[in-house]
């Protein structure tokens, strides 16, 4: 079944689709290139928002959960970019050290590593977890409501070796964003890789960084396609030393909203569209429970922002946000079931393997989905396994809709590459 996208006669994109499957050829000549000269991350998902007069990222995960909501025929694909990536990195690899997240008890997240561990396993690799939380100390094996058992095991640092009880690893494969810090375990691998890298962790990353270098890749994309970035690109600005607690730095955050509500104002005027703009509020380095805010009118932010501290209060979050990115809003005008959808890419090596309907019937279309109500639904198409064809009229053929989402995912990808390589600390220049 093909879920219903209420966004399939909207002329501009429509437009888009039709530009991007003209330029086939030109855009993946130019993927190639970028890919020669930048080290994509080791794998990715992004979320794509599609508001039938834009399409954009609006968040990009470099420790991808959700694995298992790809539906079995994507896994060849997965396999394919699994192999590609280790042959580059570690040809000789027999063993992969998967690090999850410290504790893995959720099922869906279980079902994750399992799926994960199926991947490497097809690659031919030996998978095992091991765990950087001290509380496991000894093999632990889970159980998930499907039958099937997942195994973690305690880590075992040697001098410059990371592995587990009679396993040495080549490769070690993080699913764990290392949110709170990048443990000493992790320091100093030499003879090992580790991927992706430790500064690619949410201790390091600021989502500003990753969008100021979206904004490059979009003006070269643009430039490329002949089309206007803010097209495929969400305006951002960025607080730093905001305090919620003590209410210091609001006043950066109040002009901030302003502005950007205004620039998006001007945006929507020139295109002739006719919605009402917003902007996400949400904290920077992604890594804390901060509620994220959606503010409408500039007039509303006292309100929402002590509703936020309240909320980050009761969390033990309120000192924990200091930053904090101001997002153009971009709505999702896509349904599965009448409920609001946004599709969710995601991507080995520099392959797109698959993706899926983030579901969220709780959610309106300016609100962010990956909230609690949310479900998942396959990207699994009636015409599984066909090509985009160039000559179909947009918006009637899945495969070209989720070749046009592949693109803007890549174009994330690109981007999380720039942005590794300017937050490198092994680099020349540090960002």
């Amino acid at each position: 079944m093909v879920p219903h996208l209420i966004t399939a006669l909207n002329v501009p994109i429509n437009e888009l689709e039709q530009r991007i499957l003209d330029s086939m050829p030109a855009i993946e000549r130019w993927f190639r290139l970028e890919w020669m000269e930048h080290t994509p991350p080791f794998y990715s998902s992004v979320d794509v928002r599609n508001a039938g007069f834009k399409l954009a990222p609006v968040a990009t995960n470099l420790f991808p959960g959700g694995w298992n909501n790809l539906t079995p025929e994507m896994l060849p694909l997965a396999v394919q970019a699994a192999m590609a990536a280790i042959e580059k990195i570690c040809p000789e690899a027999r063993n992969l050290l998967v690090v999850p997240e410290n504790h893995p008890r959720n099922s869906f997240y279980l079902s994750s590593l399992l799926q994960l561990k199926r991947i490497f396993h097809q690659a031919g690799l030996n998978v095992r977890f091991g765990s950087l939380n001290p509380e496991i100390k000894e093999p632990t094996t889970l159980s998930l409501p499907t039958g099937e058992t997942i195994t973690i095991e305690p880590l075992i640092r040697s001098d410059r070796r990371l592995g587990l009880k009679d396993f040495d690893p080549c490769t070690i494969l993080l699913n764990n964003d290392l949110s709170t810090g990048i443990p000493g375990m992790l320091e100093d691998l030499e003879e090992q890789y580790l991927l992706p890298p430790r500064h690619a962790s949410w201790s390091v990353r600021r989502k500003s960084r990753h969008f100021k270098a979206y904004e490059e890749v979009s003006k070269r994309f643009g430039k490329l396609l002949g089309i206007d970035p803010w097209l495929i690109n969400p305006m951002y600005a960025q607080c730093d030393e905001v305090n919620f607690a003590d209410g210091s730095g609001m006043e950066c955050l109040t002009s901030n909203v302003e502005a950007m509500l205004a620039k998006v104002k001007r945006k929507y005027k020139e295109y002739g569209i006719n919605e009402k703009p917003f902007v996400i509020v949400k904290a920077d380095n992604g890594s804390h429970g901060m509620g994220i805010m959606t503010v409408r009118d500039v007039r509303d932010l006292p309100e929402l922002i002590e509703k936020t501290r309240a909320r980050m209060a009761a969390s033990d979050d309120l000192n924990n946000v200091t930053d904090v990115i101001i997002q153009e809003g971009v709505l999702t005008n896509e349904r599965v079931n009448e409920a609001v959808a946004e599709p969710v890419v995601y991507m080995m090596d520099r392959y797109v393997v698959g993706g899926f309907y983030r579901v969220n019937a709780e959610r309106g279309v300016d609100e962010n989905l990956n909230a609690p109500g949310s479900s998942f639904v396959p990207l699994a198409f009636a015409d599984n396994g066909r090509l985009p064809q160039a000559g179909e009229k947009p918006g009637s053929s899945s495969p070209n809709r989720f070749y046009m989402y592949g693109v803007i995912g890549r174009l994330a990808m690109l981007a999380a590459s720039y942005e590794l390589e300017a937050t490198d600390p092994d680099a020349e220049v540090y960002d």
